[in-house]
């Protein structure tokens, strides 16, 4: 089925599994439910719709907004910002969605220009946006991260945040301060909730989401490593009859560890649906498909046990498969990704390193891609990515190189960073697999373009990080690169998931794109 450039599903209809002959109640969905490279999801519920946003470090546009009637489901609606707030230049972390007095927020990280991780926040009418940025709040020397709105007992409104001092290998405090009226500002003084002193935390607790249940406030909070392959990650939850505290740690903690299909789960939000009913939305690694793909987005019930803590999958870890939390509201699209540039907008699946924009037209049904002046690079001055959803998947595009310029560059590349690439790359009447490492170029090998106006370009990866790439050459596909798997096993960066990439190199490069598909394996 093909996915039209201005939209992109992000469920997989393979991932529900219905019976003919099964009842409503049933009905289950598999996880992950934002497949991809989704960390810390956050999520509200706006009637019988639900918005959601998550971490896109140093990708753009940043964070996007995910719009779903069913809480499995999801579809990509844009992203808060398209430009970057002039006050910030990288580590866009943590957003935290929120609605008050009818009005929407979204608290974020970023790295404020010549200081540290500083908190802002953004508001808008409506869910969709348009968002606009009120600046950084607090910027602590360690670095202020995780923000979350809440009131307390009377009402008062507060931000809730952790000060990053694992960052200078200290402890890590959950800090508690009143909001001004209007949200965008902080008052009064701050008070420390709760910091790491419980073995399993590790050197940090950060994450925190407070939600009133009752009598009692819950925080929901994480501990110990987040990212990467030795992540160690896991959620604990605290309870309070009063915001500002004493704050009660549950003896049973972490209640969400990781176990055989998904590991390191942690940093989300919990939202409450029309039935009352309590679903955290979090993100994990897959097992299988570990980093390459990122932190996916999960959802779980929430249940209450008699002494009044939250229990999740019955402390089994996140789940598999579950029953459905309601009603399918679809639409669900494969995970398959096909854009024709048939639209005259780009699509909401594309991403590009937040450092740069690209330079991008599209007409008569393809994109052209320029290369970017403020970068010098040979290989990659302007790069357009879409995220992968699994580890085995093949990527194929095909580029026009009628009106290609001498010693211009276009290409198809697994994608960690700017630092960190492989994959194809066409360049004065000859193709090569590259490798860059450390920002240095290796090419592997090179052959000859064949005698053609459309050069159709692909590139297989297993496992998440054994690559093959070919070249169509008249009749069949060649391959380049010595017939064997090339390790991508260095390519994610220790936050992010692994990027299918189209490229552009040269000052004066531009290149036509007809389409790209990727095509998943499982």
């Amino acid at each position: 089925m093909k996915i039209n450039g201005s939209k992109f599903f992000l469920t997989s209809a393979l991932a529900i599994f219905v019976s003919l002959n099964a009842s409503a109640k049933d009905v289950t969905y598999s996880n992950p439910v934002l497949r991809g490279d989704f960390p810390d999801p956050s999520v509200i519920r706006v009637g019988d719709d639900y918005w959601a946003t998550a971490t896109t470090s140093e990708w753009a546009p940043l964070f996007p907004l995910l719009h779903s009637r069913d809480l499995v489901h999801w579809q990509n609606e844009g992203a808060v910002f398209q430009k970057l707030p002039e006050w910030t230049h990288g580590k866009y972390w943590a957003p935290e969605i929120a609605q008050f007095d009818g009005k929407f927020f979204v608290y974020y990280v970023a790295d404020k220009k010549g200081g540290s991780l500083n908190i802002g926040v953004a508001t808008a009418d409506n869910p969709k946006g348009p968002w606009t940025d009120h600046g950084p709040m607090i910027g602590q020397a360690a670095g202020s991260i995780d923000p979350m709105p809440i009131n307390d007992e009377n009402g008062v409104r507060y931000l809730v945040w952790k000060e990053d001092e694992n960052s200078r290998k200290q402890p890590t405090p959950i800090w508690a301060q009143k909001l001004s009226e209007d949200g965008t500002k902080l008052v009064g003084e701050m008070k420390e909730l709760l910091r790491n002193d419980a073995p399993w935390e590790g050197n940090l607790v950060e994450g925190p989401f407070v939600l009133r249940r009752g009598d009692w406030f819950y925080m929901f909070y994480s501990g110990n490593g987040c990212c990467g392959r030795a992540c160690t990650y896991g959620m604990g939850v605290a309870r309070s009859k009063k915001l500002l505290g004493p704050w009660e740690k549950n003896a049973g903690n972490p209640i969400l560890a990781g176990n055989k299909i998904f590991k390191c789960p942690g940093h989300g939000s919990v939202v409450q649906d029309a039935r009352g009913r309590d679903f955290l939305l979090y993100h994990a690694y897959s097992v299988k498909d570990s980093v390459f793909v990122g932190r996916q987005g999960l959802v779980d019930e929430i249940k209450w046990n008699a002494d009044g803590w939250p229990v999740i999958n019955d402390a089994k870890g996140p789940s598999g498969e579950a029953l459905a939390p309601l009603k399918f509201a679809g639409p669900g699209m494969p995970l398959d990704m096909y854009d024709d540039f048939v639209t005259n907008k780009l699509g909401t699946q594309w991403q590009w390193p937040q450092s740069i924009e690209p330079a991008v037209q599209i007409e008569k049904g393809a994109l052209v891609l320029s290369g970017n002046p403020e970068r010098k690079d040979a290989l990659m001055s302007s790069v357009l990515a879409v995220q992968t959803t699994t580890g085995d998947y093949a990527a194929t595009t095909v580029i026009d190189v009628r009106e290609f310029s001498a010693g211009s560059s276009a290409g198809l590349f697994a994608f960690g960073d700017r630092d960190n690439a492989l994959g194809l790359s066409i360049r004065d009447g000859s193709v090569s697999v590259v490798r860059r490492q450390k920002n240095k170029d290796q090419v592997l090998q090179s052959v000859d373009l064949p005698k053609s106006a459309k050069i159709y370009l692909r590139m297989t990866a297993t496992k998440g990080h054994l690559f093959r790439f070919s070249i169509w050459n008249d009749t069949a596909w060649t391959e380049i690169g010595g017939n064997m798997d090339l390790d991508g096993d260095y390519l994610p960066p220790w936050d992010r998931g692994l990027r299918v990439a189209l490229t552009v190199g040269g000052d004066n490069a531009k290149a036509r794109f007809e389409w790209l598909k990727v095509i998943n394996a499982n």
